[in-house]
């Protein structure tokens, strides 16, 4: 059990790595327009491509899609993996009254302060006058409230909460879930294929509406509409492995998962190549329209999203767990690296317009330096808390 803990928290370090690395390189794909996008016209799509440099590399077009397509699921399913565990521990109340002040307080803070400062180069990118009072104004005019990468917290909340409701419906509940998923969970395969099919379900009647990077909101709850039904799946497959046991399901260090890795991987590979060659058609328009081409694509993201998630899990069991300074420290900090990671990055893009540098070039120096700030940020921001809180528990017992 130790090592599998190991394993998913040098895991856990690692995509929040990924994360940072995909929006610092996300300013210098080949497939972006020529100019960036207006700042103040419908349908806003800077919020998926905030910063656009007019240096590209096309390898960046490559890990960027590759990343795009299944680490959020990864974010969700690795989210999902202690919730009942959690539930079981602390009760239902405990645990929802943690989880709303850990995921809903940060929320408001980061959508209503991190995010206008974030979003303040992405404006002064277009803009005449680029003074803050101009910004605030087109700002408090947008009719949506861009939160950036705090959609995140609140759609894990709802989440929390539908689980909650669950545990509450489950009469003895180990029982009943050892009862029911022994054969799935014994047999990562049929998991495998159990998952692809439900994800598949809940994704391609919506992909046949929006494209997966389209966003829509109400207020602050914003969301990928195609995207969003595959969260919720990968979540509760990750709540039902954490409910089965780590060492007896899917996530056994002796099971076919960790066994097999090298065919899992190869997997990943080649459902992401049936993903790419029928969008890069579609996108060229160099092929045959139709329904047939969509659908295949369609397709190589359900099969990718899933064969991705499975062989980082296989990997990271069978080659992370292992003690690392560094991966144990970014993991430590994850979700503060996470929350404060946007600001650096975007005001980081904005100030290496123009400057004489090759693409490769500014993303790494975006990355690295993302990843020093909001991580020296979240360092200092627990260590403000630590003491507030403990000076906070003295001056209570204390007469």
């Amino acid at each position: 059990m130790f090592k599998i803990s190991l394993a998913l928290r040098n895991l856990r370090g690692i995509v929040i790595l990924l994360i940072l690395a995909f929006h610092s390189f996300v300013a210098y794909i080949a497939a972006h327009p020529d100019t960036p996008l207006p700042f103040d016209k419908a349908p806003y799509a800077w919020r998926g491509y905030p910063i656009i440099d007019s240096d590209r590399w096309i390898g960046f077009d490559l890990f960027c899609a590759f990343q795009f397509l299944y680490l959020m699921q990864l974010m969700f399913f690795l989210s999902g993996l202690f919730v009942w565990p959690s539930l079981m521990r602390r009760g239902s109340a405990t645990f929802l009254t943690r989880r709303i002040l850990r995921l809903g307080v940060p929320f408001v803070f980061g959508t209503y302060l991190l995010m206008p400062i974030a979003f303040y180069p992405v404006y002064r990118a277009t803009a005449a006058d680029l003074s803050w009072s101009a910004f605030w104004s087109h700002w408090m005019a947008l009719p949506i409230t861009p939160t950036g990468p705090m959609w995140f917290l609140w759609f894990l909340i709802v989440l929390d909460i539908a689980s909650v409701a669950l545990y509450s419906l489950l009469p003895r509940k180990q029982h009943f879930l050892t009862r029911h998923f022994t054969n799935v969970m014994s047999h990562p395969k049929r998991f495998f294929f159990i998952v692809i099919f439900v994800s598949a379900t809940a994704y391609l009647p919506l992909a046949a509406l929006y494209p997966p990077w389209q966003w829509i909101g109400f207020g602050p709850f914003e969301f990928q509409p195609s995207l969003a039904p595959q969260y919720v799946v990968y979540f509760f497959a990750g709540v039902a492995v954490g409910a089965f046991g780590f060492e007896r399901g899917p996530l056994d260090l002796d099971g076919m998962l960790v066994e097999r890795w090298a065919y899992w991987l190869a997997g990943s590979v080649a459902s992401f190549l049936l993903w790419i060659f029928p969008t890069a058609l579609i996108v060229n328009g160099s092929g045959p329209s139709g329904a047939g081409l969509h659908l295949m694509a369609d397709l190589g993201l359900v099969l990718f999203a899933w064969a991705a998630c499975f062989s980082a899990i296989a990997l990271a069991l069978r080659f992370a767990a292992i003690r690392s300074v560094v991966l144990d420290d970014v993991s430590e900090n994850a979700y503060g690296i996470y929350f404060f990671h946007y600001p650096f990055v975007l005001w980081l893009q904005y100030l290496l317009l123009g400057v004489a540098l090759h693409a490769f070039g500014k993303g790494l120096v975006v990355f690295a330096l993302t990843v020093t700030l909001s991580w020296a940020a979240s360092i200092v921001t627990n260590w403000i808390i630590s003491n507030a809180w403990l000076t906070f528990k003295r001056h209570a017992i204390l007469p």
